[in-house]
């Protein structure tokens, strides 16, 4: 097992797309044992400490035939591929018939063969868990029904858009209470022991083969959510949240096991009290895209000890991609934020290099697009002088950012500052599309009056300044639009002996 850091860096690969990718360019067909060392250095940039394999296990044929009959989504798949063929849509990665890794890939010896030379590397592996819903051929619908919300042949009649016949029984089709049933798959019960029961042996299974979990839609699975959705029809409520019970089992076996929920409708907090080590900030982005840098900066208000527990992202697999919702500065600007903010961090593989189509993950292939080479190296650069710095080791603090009666710029920048061992470090960002300027005084006092230079963490630019001024007035900064600086503050012959 990989040591993975208290606020690791992780980078989403789509296994399938990624593996034909591979095989097109080697011009070789092949598992996740036969990955070339060059495409494994293309996804583990230095910086990165874990890759999500996103979609490794056994695909449902049940759940794919459902797929390939409803017309909204071959609608979507050929927007994403106009000249998709149909032997290219592989079924949804979260209807999993088993959790056995796929075949295609290379099975289980494929992914040992993929962990290890992760591991080699320093870098740790993470994998799906879909603990809401399982696919109609899973072999669970037969052999346990009694894992399952159940309906009736006249629901069955009435709803069938909610309820599907499977081996002679009437199952719920899986859902979030906000939504339409999700055609593909059948509901699991979380308040059934026997589930609970089964979902620990499998997240024990799923350990021995990496080093943590992604957990799809977790929250459906507490008990406020889980009653609220299904009623009387979930059965008698237990005294225990599901997670608290599977997690603890779980982690007797795997100590070192971590846990990572997708998470909406601001039950983040709760789901860290529930044992998760990290929840997606789903607010987070939805301020950077969409509200005021006063807005971001409330957001980032938090207990430090909350946010050290989020997993801050521009993109993932269900979000659209970042170049596509945000202009090339403003994308960088979000991006210089979420690598230098407390907590763990979310790549997309594409993202790097600028890639717009959103795609489903029901296919094996992407459009070709060309890739942006300077988003990459900047993506590059920065999550490795991140990496280098050792900034995100030490203690955070979000910074006031100062005006002036006939300047009320200040407001569209953030700053905050990171100190301990490895040293001192400003990041300061422009949220807006004009110029902005602020005062930012630093809080560490132990500057005095001395001589200090801000060197740049991603160019040649430094800045010599006094103790006095940073600690007192603070430090002057003007940015262009969409403008950062990611700063450490050392002394003047600790910045002579860099050069």
């Amino acid at each position: 097992m990989s040591a993975i850091p208290a606020q690791p860096v992780v980078h989403e690969v789509n296994t399938r797309v990624w593996l034909r990718e591979i095989q097109r360019r080697t011009g070789r067909a092949g598992g996740l044992g036969d990955v070339p060392k060059d495409a494994w250095d293309e996804v583990t940039p230095h910086g990165i400490d874990a890759v999500w394999l996103m979609g490794v296990w056994e695909r449902s044929p049940r759940g794919r035939d459902i797929a390939l009959r409803d017309p909204s989504l071959r609608a979507a798949f050929t927007r994403a591929v106009p000249d998709l063929h149909e032997d290219e849509i592989a079924g949804s990665p979260y209807c999993v018939r088993r959790y056995e890794v796929d075949a295609d890939l290379g099975g289980s010896a494929g992914l040992a063969a993929a962990r290890a030379e992760l591991a080699s590397r320093g870098i740790g592996l993470l994998l799906d868990h879909v603990p809401n819903h399982v696919a109609p051929d899973s072999p669970w619908t037969t052999a346990h029904p009694e894992y399952f919300v159940r309906g009736s042949e006249e629901e069955l009649r009435q709803d069938p858009a909610a309820y599907l016949a499977v081996e002679g029984q009437v199952l719920a089709r899986g859902r979030d209470p906000f939504f339409s049933p999700w055609a593909d798959v059948v509901q699991l019960n979380a308040f059934a022991p026997a589930l609970r029961a089964a979902t620990t042996d499998v997240l024990i299974r799923i350990g021995d083969l990496c080093d943590g979990v992604r957990c799809d839609m977790a929250m459906l699975m507490m008990n406020d959510v889980f009653a609220r959705t299904w009623g009387e029809r979930a059965g008698e409520r237990p005294a225990e949240d599901f997670w608290p019970t599977v997690m603890s089992a779980v982690r007797r076996a795997h100590p070192g096991m971590i846990f990572a929920a997708e998470a909406y409708w601001d039950l983040e907090w709760d789901l860290q009290r529930q044992g998760f080590d990290f929840c997606y900030d789903k607010r987070l982005y939805d301020r950077l895209l969409h509200e005021s840098p006063e807005s971001v900066r409330g957001h980032l208000t938090a207990d430090d000890t909350y946010q050290r527990k989020l997993v801050r992202f521009l993109e993932n697999h269900d979000e659209p991609r970042a170049a596509s919702t945000m202009d090339p500065a403003k994308e960088r600007a979000a991006s210089v934020m979420i690598a230098t903010l407390p907590g763990a961090t979310l790549w997309h593989e594409g993202q790097f290099t600028g890639r717009r189509v959103q795609l489903p993950v029901f296919l094996d292939r992407r459009p070709d697009e060309t890739p942006d080479l300077a988003l990459r190296a900047f993506h590059e650069r920065l999550l490795g002088a991140v990496h280098r710095s050792g900034m995100r080791t030490g203690q955070w603090r979000l910074l006031d950012c100062e005006g002036w009666p006939d300047n009320s710029s200040h407001r569209d920048l953030l700053a905050w500052g990171w100190s301990g061992g490895a040293g001192r470090f400003l990041t300061v960002a422009n949220l807006s599309g004009h110029r902005a300027q602020a005062r930012i005084r630093l809080p560490w006092p132990e500057l005095g009056p001395d001589e200090w230079t801000l060197s740049s963490l991603l160019d040649a630019a430094r800045y010599p300044r006094s103790g006095a001024e940073l600690t007192g007035p603070g430090l002057f900064v003007d940015l262009d639009a969409w403008d950062t600086h990611v700063l450490s503050v050392g002394s003047a012959d600790e910045a002579g002996a860099q050069s």
